[in-house]
């Protein structure tokens, strides 16, 4: 692969439709990219150093050597870019140094995927500016690496594989126990409906304890279940065999919103061209409620004004809505017939003014295309 010398490179955000909490879990997750993202405008150096720049932190200059990359070397969100330079270098490849400005148009901390945009944009880069090749499913790998042992965050793999081969006008059922892929057809907006990300500006972090408690507890339960991960168990039934109530809890959370990732990806592949129909649609809502139950009840992820915008959105029209992403903060995904989107963005603005919170913002949520050069 030619190396090139610039150019700008784009990588978007997702959004889930089901499956939160099952990547890490070798189970299934159904995400979708969306329109928005993070570019990352790059031109080569011969110094072999890493100059990095965001649009949304100006004043945050960081320049650092790609021979002095370690994890803890780089802190904030500089740490998501290096760590791919550290993550590119600890896999083989030979990185040029690269001066990088980053800039976005995904809410932070929304669920949504901002840091695994960031990571494929600049992993997209570098390999252009250092001539590597590699395979979009392992670049994934790589990224999700960065993510893991670079930043600290232990996330699963499914925010970097939406962004690096999800399809426009599809979502991506993927199997993160194989890493098999299957695009399914969904076109919302050609159904007459609005899949709408609701930012309840409740932000969240994944190197937050809670989050690593929640894997700690699942991996626990794999081990007293005898299988190396829960994605291996498709009954729940087996969940008697767990004595601890929290266990058994994080455990059919995480099997039953696997199955639901699948159940739903069968109704959008039996809908002819990505066209919802009415029935469809309501079936789909009952497993994001399902869903979003799940992760409220089971697995103890939701916060307050996640449930009432679920709540608020059932008493204004939508099919179905749930939380999306880690959870503790972030947002709701709801499915809404279009003419009823006006109303649900002004009850639940409504709501949240009511009770003295920060107002939300709303985002329409467009199957997209994936990570890609622009420039």
């Amino acid at each position: 692969m030619k190396a090139a010398e610039a150019g700008a490179w784009f990588a978007p955000g997702r959004a889930n439709l089901m499956g939160e909490h099952t990547d890490y879990n070798e189970g299934f997750v159904l995400p979708f990219a969306l329109a928005q993202g993070v570019t990352a405008t790059a031109s080569a150096r011969d110094d072999g150093l890493l100059v990095l720049r965001s649009k949304q932190a100006p004043a945050d200059l960081v320049t650092v050597s790609l021979d002095a990359l370690a994890p803890g070397a780089v802190t904030g969100w500089a740490a998501y870019p290096a760590g791919v330079a550290w993550s590119l270098r600890t896999a083989g490849h030979a990185v040029r140094g690269a001066s990088i400005d980053v800039d976005s148009d995904l809410p932070v901390g929304a669920g949504v995927s901002s840091s695994a945009a960031l990571e494929c944009s600049v992993a997209l880069a570098l390999c252009s500016l250092s001539g590597i090749a590699e395979p979009r499913p392992r670049l994934a790998m790589i990224a999700k690496r960065a993510e893991n042992e670079f930043v600290g965050a232990p996330t699963g793999i499914i925010d970097q594989s939406a962004a690096l081969l999800c399809a426009q006008g599809h979502a991506m059922l993927l199997d993160c126990g194989t890493l098999d892929t299957t695009q399914v057809p969904f076109r919302p907006a050609a159904s007459g409906v609005t899949a709408l990300v609701i930012d309840t500006r409740v932000t969240h972090a994944l190197v937050s304890g809670e989050y690593a408690a929640r894997r700690a507890e699942c991996e626990e339960a794999a081990r007293l279940l005898g299988v190396p991960a829960l994605g291996a168990i498709t009954d729940p039934r087996v969940l008697h065999k767990l004595d601890d109530p929290l266990l058994r809890r994080r455990a059919r959370h995480v099997i039953t919103d696997s199955a639901r990732a699948r159940a739903l990806a069968a109704a959008l592949a039996d809908s002819p061209d990505g066209i919802l129909g009415t029935e469809v649609c309501r079936y789909i809502g009952t497993l994001l409620l399902a869903g979003h139950a799940s992760l409220r009840d089971d697995f103890e992820v939701s916060w307050p004004e996640a449930d009432l915008t679920v709540e608020t959105a059932m008493a204004t029209g939508a099919y179905g809505a749930k939380m999306i992403g880690g959870g503790f903060g972030g947002s709701v995904l709801a499915l809404v017939p279009t003419g009823h989107a006006g109303g649900l963005r002004a009850a639940v603005t409504e709501a949240f003014t009511a009770r003295g919170w920060t107002p939300p913002e709303f985002l329409d949520a467009i199957p997209s295309p994936p990570a890609r050069r622009l420039s």
